[in-house]
């Protein structure tokens, strides 16, 4: 019985991946000493009172949630308290070593009312005081992007970084700018976008085995598209780990994986059958599962089958392709990886319950989210450069051609 795999062109999504969205304003609701007189008093005519200033001013909309805080001049801060308005919960925060600012731990939520109540002691040893009650920018007018890789990891060299927004970006250059990749290997890197909702980034050739990869989003304030900000604001390092890539013939039924150039095995695989072709090209690891099921109606088939122990499978395409341990081949001759049988994707000898010495365990116990997959000698067209992570199907120049940076 043959498997799984990919509604045959299927669309592509981006991979999986996480980021935040938003900001408007900025503003600033401040306050200075009480001058006795019931006004505010601050540094003027000679006052040497502390001033407090607040950055979402009281009564504002569309407030960053990223850049609130409490600021304090000629003076210390000796409180801070912020709550969401509705539930009086408690933002948990700090003020800084100095005394002078103060900012919530963690980012605030999007389309929320808050309040600051802060208070303050001058160099003449006055109190002050400042509040603010505000809101900040709303989902509708703003928008993430979900990206990967993640914060930390160490990934194959065929890993982009990419990203998918939640909402249709219309100036694509003022996001790409502020959208930052570079690598410790020196290596130049673009982005790409494929339409208006994926934006990728990679270099000309695969990333160079160990090196350090940095990301910095810059999007708070960023206007993407008409009255519509971004959010997030923050830096992402992963590493790239040793290089990995495995080739499929599907001519021969082998896949021969190379480890820093090396040959480390060759083992038989079952590709896709001859009315269900495998994608020729470079595909990129991009989910891995010990066990999965797989459902053909999911992915363009009727009932042809319908499989939920799937073992050790690793996503190639956003259609469908998949990289996975096969334990239904047919028994007896011919052989496994004497022909193809499956719906399109890649089988690899093993047993039901992911358990055992296996080709399939051993492959996705040496393989990484990145990591990469060229199939050659297939009957079927290479495979679109959207469809996954998996760029690497489009020449340099014609990527470049699409940045506008």
């Amino acid at each position: 019985m043959g498997i799984a795999g990919r509604a045959r062109r299927g669309v592509v999504a981006g991979a999986a991946f996480v980021v935040g969205a938003m900001v408007l304003s900025a503003c600033g609701g401040s306050a200075g000493a009480d001058d006795g007189k019931g006004g505010r008093g601050g540094k003027e005519s000679g006052d040497q009172g502390a001033r407090i200033v607040i950055s979402a001013e009281d009564g504002s909309a569309g407030a960053s949630i990223n850049k609130t805080g409490v600021k304090v001049s000629d003076g210390r801060l000796t409180d801070v308290r912020m709550t969401v308005a509705e539930t009086g919960q408690d933002v948990p925060g700090a003020v800084s070593a100095d005394g002078v600012s103060w900012k919530p731990k963690e980012q605030l939520e999007r389309g929320t009312k808050y309040r600051i109540a802060a208070r303050a002691k001058g160099g003449d040893g006055r109190p002050t005081s400042a509040n603010s009650v505000f809101t900040t920018v709303s989902p509708d007018n703003s928008f993430i992007g979900t990206y990967t890789p993640d914060d930390g990891s160490t990934v194959g060299v065929g890993m982009p970084v990419s990203f998918r927004f939640d909402k249709a970006i219309t100036d694509r250059k003022s996001v790409q700018k502020g959208i930052t990749v570079t690598s410790s290997s020196g290596q130049e890197v673009v982005g790409h976008w494929f339409d208006g909702q994926r934006l990728d980034f990679r270099p000309q050739d695969y990333w160079k085995a160990g090196s350090k990869v940095t990301m910095k989003i810059d999007l708070d304030g960023v206007e993407g598209a008409n009255g519509v900000f971004g959010v997030q604001k923050k830096t992402v390092n992963f590493t790239i780990g040793r290089s990995q890539v495995s080739t499929v013939d599907v001519g021969t039924q082998t896949m021969t994986v190379k480890r820093d150039g090396k040959v480390l095995k060759s083992v038989p695989i079952s590709a896709g059958s001859a009315e269900n072709p495998t994608y020729n090209g470079q595909m990129v690891i991009s989910e891995k599962f010990k066990e999965t099921r797989m459902n053909g109606s999911t992915v363009g088939f009727g009932g042809e089958y319908d499989i939920p122990d799937v073992p050790h499978a690793m996503r190639l395409t956003t259609s469908g392709t998949f990289l996975h341990g096969n334990y239904w081949y047919p028994k007896g001759n011919p052989p496994f990886g004497r022909q193809g049988t499956s719906h399109g994707c890649v089988g690899l000898a093993d047993v039901q319950g992911a358990q055992g010495d296996t080709e399939a365990k051993w492959f996705y116990d040496n393989s990484l989210l990145g990591d990469v997959v060229i199939v050659k000698n297939s009957p079927d067209d290479t495979v679109a450069p959207d469809n996954g992570l998996n760029g690497w199907n489009m020449s340099w120049s014609q990527w470049t051609a699409d940045s506008v940076a």
